[in-house]
């Protein structure tokens, strides 16, 4: 009897050593959230106290990308740690199946309490359907106004500061699990809190269709801006831009006049909104920190894209430019350095195998990231270090009219388009051109070649495009015959409604020669 105790005494003793030494782990991932903001000068243009005490007592990434500019797929590269092109991530609709690996997954089953709260979004079938329709249909020749005209609203007053309802309830239960858990297991645990702030809300007057173009705050959180360091960003004249570009803005229904005044209150509020979801992430933090786990918890913060909010005459994200691709990414943690900013160019699959590291669980199978933990760890093993010189993103949804490659190896940017089309490249210097405005493709032919070579040995994209074209045609088709008679109707009442029906005949003809190559004309 004595010794049958002895070995029970044993065996949890060595279990909760082992807990002990494996720290808990907390993401909260934001939506839309420019990772600019998270370093200066950036961080100087909105007060984020608690994404700037992580600065301080963690490490930034001041490289640190998407790998794809959209909700899903990102979403999906980071649960999965692959490029989307190899989960075939393709839009909103199309991404990751219901029973993929996560690495939550792995993490509960090597002895972690898990628990996922808020805006998840990795799976496939979920968004509008004018949010797949769209990207389906994103190389009929035709162009149409896709999202509600970009405006700012105020809410409220000096006492109103939750405004993002539903973001606020997952918050409050997240840090309610934290209480919950820390106080009845001694097991290691892991949170996932995912945000839809500062993704812009929903315009209401625009129907039931419409998507996100009101960026809505309250005075509260914008006295947390400095109004006199908000920028006008510089604009390309409409005649003079790349052509994705030009549909992008034009999709994204911002091809009409916009004053000053209008720009700069977008992004004000913006940047407040920003300002709330900040405020969450504190919320967590003092969770942690009234529960006595901080010390022993690694906390990331990151997003699943940025937010353009005005830059290039755009709003939203579906771009390669910094505002909509490079996201935030903070760690701190009880093995982690203070105060490092780190240059190093990471993505947003980094995170599956870093998560895993954290652990102490062995990431294996067929991995697109690597990591980043030996680049910030007090032990300062960059001997371990696996992590490539590029990053690379991809961008196959709707808002624009060619799939898109990134690849960012030092201080270029390298963009490729394959889908049929007499789409060109683009290069921009990032270091000299901060604010992109001069592609110097045609000026740098041999980096060019170079980069371009990079790419190919990292996905072979005029394949991937091929793959994408023809799931769209697919895929549309099937949706068409499901609605049968049904079909000219829900067509004509999209998001694009207003366009659409200004020339019927003549976008049902645009799709079908897109489809077969010939014009029919389709009848209610």
């Amino acid at each position: 009897m004595f010794l049958l105790a002895l070995v029970f005494f044993l065996y949890n003793y060595v279990e909760g050593i082992q807990n002990v030494a494996r720290p808990n782990i907390v993401m909260v991932m934001s939506d839309a959230f420019d990772g600019r903001l998270s370093f200066d000068p950036g961080s100087k243009v909105v007060q984020l106290p608690y994404i700037n005490y992580l600065r301080e007592l963690g490490s930034t990434f001041l490289n640190s990308y998407t790998n794809s500019p959209i909700c899903c797929p990102s979403r999906a590269a980071m649960w999965s740690g692959q490029f989307v092109h190899l989960t075939q991530s393709w839009n909103n609709y199309k991404c990751l199946n219901a029973s993929s690996t996560t690495w939550m997954d792995l993490l509960e089953r090597n002895g972690y309490r898990t628990k996922m709260l808020g805006k998840l979004d990795y799976t496939s079938g979920s968004h509008s359907v004018s949010n797949r329709v769209e990207a389906w249909t994103r190389n009929v020749q035709f162009l149409l106004r896709q999202e509600g005209r970009p405006v700012s609203q105020l809410v409220g007053n000096m006492s109103t500061i939750r405004i993002m309802e539903d973001d606020w309830k997952n918050t409050d239960k997240a840090t309610q699990w934290i209480r919950h858990t820390a106080a009845l297991s001694n097991e290691p645990f892991a949170l996932y809190l995912g945000l839809n702030l500062p993704h812009p809300y929903k315009t209401d007057s625009l129907g039931p269709t419409a998507g996100g173009s009101t960026f809505r705050s309250s005075p509260y959180w914008l006295t947390k801006v400095s109004s006199e360091l908000v920028s006008i960003p510089k604009w390309l004249p409409m005649a003079a831009m790349h052509p994705v570009d030009y549909y992008s803005t034009f999709t994204k229904n911002c091809s009409s006049k916009f004053t000053e005044e209008e720009i700069k209150s977008i992004r004000t509020f913006y940047y407040a909104m920003c300002a709330e979801a900040d405020a969450m992430l504190g919320q967590v933090i003092a969770a942690l920190r009234e529960t006595g786990e901080l010390d022993n918890t690694a906390v990331i913060f990151t997003a699943d894209h940025g937010e353009l909010a005005m830059e290039h005459r755009q709003f939203y994200k579906m771009s390669m430019f910094e505002g909509s691709s490079h996201v935030p990414l903070l760690i701190m943690g009880p093995e982690v350095k203070s105060g490092l900013q780190v240059q190093q160019l990471v993505s947003l699959v980094d995170l599956y195998p870093t998560v895993l590291d954290i652990a102490g669980i062995p990431a294996v199978g067929n991995l697109s990231g690597h990591s980043i933990l030996p680049l910030i760890s007090k032990s300062g093993n960059l001997s371990k270090n696996e992590h490539t010189e590029w990053v690379l993103s991809e961008y196959h949804g709707c808002n624009a009219n060619a799939s898109t490659y990134m690849l960012r190896v030092g201080h270029w940017k390298y963009i490729a388009y394959a889908d049929g089309l007499s789409v060109p490249p683009q290069l921009f210097n990032v270091k000299v051109d901060k604010d992109e405005l001069h592609n110097v493709v045609l000026r740098f032919p041999d980096v060019q070649a170079k980069l371009d070579m990079v790419l190919r040995s990292i996905v072979d994209y005029p394949k991937v495009s091929s793959v994408v074209h023809l799931y769209n045609k697919k895929s549309f088709a099937a949706w068409r015959d499901s609605l049968g008679r049904d079909y000219a109707e829900v067509i004509a009442n999209l998001r694009w409604h207003a366009d659409w029906q200004n020339d019927i005949l003549a976008n049902e003809k645009a799709i079908d020669t897109w489809l077969h190559g010939s014009s029919r004309t389709f009848y209610g």
